[in-house]
């Protein structure tokens, strides 16, 4: 049998989380092996797609404090490789101006000292045109918010991996990883050995993981990405300054509602909810449920039905956020490193900061 090509680190999941956890990893000069299981690109986890969100607007502090790090590493992408990767647009929040969800994200960036503006009826058409406010509607704008150039970040990402002297393998489908002094990752191609491993897998962590003998609490959802048509073409155009937004709170949905500027199709917003159906991510097209087009339909005042019609396959953890965790075979060897590293986030389908959606910010961790 071949001695196993050996390598620092070894990361498992091309997605965003793992193509920049390899590329930092390859910036501080460990020699690292990126691995996908399919062809790249693709559009079968929840990293692809042209936009997503990046914002500070959340309940909880601790996003809200990652969130400058994930700014100034963003910044910093792009002027290593020369690429356009984020556009500011500001985020429009609104919902019950007494409810819970507004109130948390109004005194979040408040107590953060993030740049907003909150806005009220007489002031709300002139920041937000095509809309009105109604009496029982809050609404404030984080300024620094914006779009992030998903597919585009991503190829960027990977690009500047490889040229610090990253390996990316594409279509080599993990089938048993063995903890032990070096851990050992095979494949359906070959077999290496690394000091560390980052598990970045999305949807297919539970199966990865299984190899070890553990499970996570996680729940894979497919989540229907949506492009509306505008009522009166250009109103909600990116080049006319409008926002990305987020409805929070309301009676019609029970989870929050992202959309984005009209963008990456001309005259076309993109619109999710945030939870979608319960599925198997090797069978995600078999899952019809459109319940969540529905509240969209019934929520904004677009074209009744949407145009083009993607989606991707999210996961949950237990309590609805990001994980990041040493594996129980992950003991630290002589240099302070765990050898098993498990890194999660949330739903990823518009909003862009803990992952790629809620979802960018993991990187704060890198």
């Amino acid at each position: 049998m071949a001695t196993p090509e050996r390598f620092d680190c070894i990361v498992i999941g091309a997605g965003v989380q793992g193509s920049f956890t390899a590329y930092q990893l390859a910036k501080k000069n460990k020699r690292t092996l990126l691995l996908e299981q399919f062809v790249l690109p693709h559009t079968r986890g929840s990293s692809h797609g042209q936009t997503r969100i990046i914002r500070k607007a959340y309940e909880q502090d601790f996003y809200t404090i990652m969130m400058d790090e994930c700014y100034q590493l963003w910044a910093q992408l792009e002027k290593e490789a020369g690429v356009k990767l984020y556009r500011q647009t500001g985020l429009l929040v609104t919902g019950p101006e007494k409810g819970d969800n507004f109130q948390q994200i109004k005194n979040t960036l408040e107590r953060n000292k993030a740049p907003m503006v909150v806005l009220n009826r007489d002031n709300f058409s002139q920041h937000i045109p095509h809309f009105n406010l109604d009496e029982e509607t809050g609404a404030l704008v984080d300024i620094t918010a914006g779009v992030l150039y998903a597919d585009r970040a991503l190829k960027t990402a990977q690009g500047q991996f490889q040229k610090l002297g990253g390996v990316l393998r594409d279509k080599e489908k993990v089938t048993d990883i063995k903890p032990g002094p070096f851990v050992t990752v095979s494949t359906a191609a070959s077999v290496y050995q690394a000091k560390s491993l980052v598990i970045t897998a999305g949807p297919w962590a539970n199966t990865l993981l299984a190899h070890t003998g553990l499970q996570l609490p996680l729940q894979v959802q497919k989540i229907n990405v949506c492009y509306w048509k505008e009522k009166v073409e250009g109103s909600y155009d990116v080049k006319r300054r409008f926002p990305c937004f987020v409805t929070v709170g309301t009676a019609e949905a029970n989870v929050h509602i992202y959309g984005l500027p009209s963008n990456e199709y001309p005259g076309l917003m993109k619109i999710c909810y945030h939870t979608g159906s319960d599925t198997d991510p090797d069978r995600r097209d078999l899952q019809t449920d459109k319940s969540d087009i529905e509240i969209l339909r019934a929520t904004f005042p677009l074209s009744p039905r949407p145009r083009p019609r993607a989606c991707c396959g999210g996961e949950l953890s237990v309590h609805g956020m990001m994980f990041l965790n040493i594996h129980q075979h992950g003991k630290k060897h002589e240099e302070g490193t765990p050898s098993i590293l498990i890194i999660m986030s949330t739903n990823t389908s518009c909003s862009g900061c803990n992952g790629v959606s809620h979802h960018y910010c993991m990187f704060y961790f890198l």
